[in-house]
């Protein structure tokens, strides 16, 4: 949590806000990925792709 608490920090003393959309939207990607490895949704999730 120490990780989050300093990248914020960083967004708003750099005013690297456009940063933070695109790190949420690679997390969420990997997230996406690593739950339909071995998941029995996985054939309708790789369809998208």
């Amino acid at each position: 949590m120490e990780f989050i608490k300093e990248f914020i920090d960083f967004l708003k003393q750099r005013k690297k806000f456009w940063l933070l959309p695109i790190i949420i939207v690679m997390v969420l990607l990997g997230a996406l990925l690593i739950a339909a490895q071995n998941s029995v949704v996985a054939p309708f999730i790789y369809t998208l792709f």
